[in-house]
């Protein structure tokens, strides 16, 4: 009888112990991450580069990447994206029919001389920008998707605030800068707005073509970007130049699952930006590698919940790092040994954690699946309770 009465009063003892524990809250793992940049011992014959690695953002060389410039037909990529956006929203589609202005027939410069009143659908003025940098079609679309050309700057300008472009200002959608009194951007804005542009397939689809036709096979079209057709692996992306700007680029290239936007601005010639993007691109491909790592799940113990373990999962992750590395590349899962309830679907409760010659490179957050209520004290005490019965 004096047995019974000392387990009685031990498990009382436990369930109290429990039930304090299950209301100290967990103090999730900060995020830490740590991205290198690449080397600048390159001096390219530009104003202004750099060469961002485009799955992750991380910037392997860069000179002079912040200074505002005249991007020429680079603008149209901030354009491309917002009609992009626009389908995406089902704002717009592919097979809609624009009808030209007046506004937009009398643009100049790279055009596809479009007469006004005349009919073309979204696709076909897609790639007219895209591939032969047509002005008139640039105009003709952000009419479209904001009823003025005007309308549309404010929309380019605020997408740029929003992609993090500090050295932009858009006075047009297609570069002509005639007029223009200060239309500038920088290499690394045209980085970044590249890599907004490039999440949408159907871009690199078009961007990857070096000659179309349009109107029913009645007007040619040639890519102005010479690297889409001579530099291997080169995906896109879109060319500028005008007397102000000079010449300027940015291309896209994927080799091995490495994929690499290269901006190059104030070339003095066609043949030096391409010379110069392709050095970029070519010492991308040589000195980095991608390295990649799948999704996963795991489960964590429960303490004080309905359920004795919840289901956790954490995403991809990705990273740029020297070439010939990726394989000494070490994942850590970095979690508590248990969890206390209550815990709401979506909570961080570790991390895993990417590390290259004990260094840190980045890490991804491991996310609960399920929420997991807090057990109440009469559950819990009926559930001992059972137990204490069976033993």
């Amino acid at each position: 009888m004096f047995l019974r009465k000392k387990r009685i009063i031990a498990m009382l003892m436990i369930i109290v112990l429990l039930f304090c524990t299950a209301l100290t809250p967990y103090a999730a793992v900060s995020d830490v991450t740590v991205i290198e940049e690449g080397s600048n011992t390159m001096q390219l014959p530009c104003a202004s580069a750099i060469l961002m690695d485009a799955k992750t953002g991380q910037v392997l060389f860069e000179q002079n990447a912040d200074q505002a410039l005249p991007p020429a037909s680079v603008t149209k990529i901030m354009t491309l994206l917002l009609v992009m956006e626009a389908v995406d929203e089902g704002r717009l589609a592919l097979t809609d029919t624009v009808t030209v202005s007046a506004h937009a027939a009398s643009m100049g410069g790279s055009q596809v001389y479009l007469k006004e009143g005349e009919t073309m659908s979204v696709e076909e003025m897609l790639k007219c920008v895209i591939i032969a940098s047509a002005n008139d079609c640039a105009v003709a679309l952000a009419e479209t998707v904001a009823g003025s050309e005007e309308s549309f700057v404010q929309q380019m300008n605020r997408r740029a605030a929003e992609l993090g472009m500090m050295n932009t200002h858009f006075e047009n959608t297609n570069g002509l800068d005639d007029t223009a009194k200060n239309h500038v951007t920088s290499a690394r804005d045209i980085a970044l707005m590249s890599r907004a542009l490039i999440a949408h397939p159907k871009i690199l689809e078009y961007s990857g073509i070096w000659m179309d036709t349009i109107r029913d096979g009645t007007f040619g079209l040639t890519n102005t970007n010479r690297l889409v057709r001579f530099y291997p692996g080169c995906t896109g992306l879109k060319t500028g130049s005008t007397a102000r700007a000079k010449f300027c680029i940015s291309a896209t290239a994927e080799r091995d699952g490495l994929s690499l936007i290269a901006v190059i601005m104030a070339a003095e010639s066609r043949d030096v930006r391409n010379a110069a993007a392709t050095k970029l691109l070519d010492f991308g491909f040589a000195t980095y590698s991608s390295f990649s790592a799948d999704a996963g799940s795991c489960t964590l113990p429960v303490m004080g919940g309905v359920r004795d373990a919840v289901t956790l999962s954490y995403d991809a992750f990705s990273a740029v790092v020297p070439k010939g590395s990726a394989a000494k590349v070490v994942k850590t899962v970095n979690l508590p040994e248990s969890i206390e309830a209550p815990l709401l679907k979506g909570t961080e409760v570790g991390r895993v954690i990417y590390t290259l010659d004990g260094k840190e490179i980045g890490s991804v957050a491991i996310l609960a699946d399920e929420n997991v209520d807090q057990i109440s004290f009469g559950v819990l005490f009926w559930r001992l309770f059972q137990k204490f019965l069976l033993n």
